[in-house]
């Protein structure tokens, strides 16, 4: 009962951890957040290991993961927190957009790969989908999936549909 208590939301606001390790990120997505109704900050983490430990204490709904910090990276977090929680909702959020990022991102776990020079509302539109239990992938990550279809794992028809999103818009689940 206890543990439910701690990961319900009495107010049905999105309880979102950021965990990056550039304070001003960190501080710059919560202050974002938190501006939002219906958002929450419920922890901030400066690098992989506290990001896990703070998913298990707080449960959020859905977690804002850097993938390149110290002591252990994002994707190791993902890794372990997917695996001990696989219902966990993680949005990898990140400057970097090679092809072997994001698959390692998507394939650790994540529900959506967010690049850092998105606009902010287009992160709160994204923290709602993934939320909703949909998956997150805009044109421009897609666009970078498709460019490399003979390293990836994807099945032909997944390839088709991130062919077409990089030619279109935004792909939500």
């Amino acid at each position: 009962m206890e543990a439910e208590d701690k990961t319900t939301n009495p107010d049905g606001r999105i309880r979102v951890l950021v965990a990056d390790d550039h304070p001003v990120v960190r501080t710059g997505l919560s202050a974002v957040i938190i501006e939002q109704g219906d958002l929450e900050v419920v922890a901030e983490a400066e690098n992989g290991e506290r990001a896990v430990a703070l998913f298990r204490e707080h449960r959020p709904d859905v977690v804002l993961m850097d993938l390149r910090m110290p002591v252990m990276d994002g994707v190791e977090a993902i890794r372990t927190i997917t695996a001990e929680f696989p219902a966990a909702r993680i949005l990898a959020l990140t400057t970097y957009e090679g092809d072997a990022d994001i698959r390692r991102a998507l394939e650790a776990g994540a529900r959506g790969y967010l690049l850092k020079d998105m606009l902010l509302t287009e992160v709160i539109s994204a923290v709602r989908a993934v939320r909703r239990g949909e998956r997150v992938i805009p044109a421009a990550v897609a666009t970078r999936l498709a460019e490399f279809p003979e390293r990836s794992e994807l099945s032909e028809r997944e390839l088709e549909v991130l062919q077409l999103v990089a030619r279109g818009s935004a792909i939500r689940k």
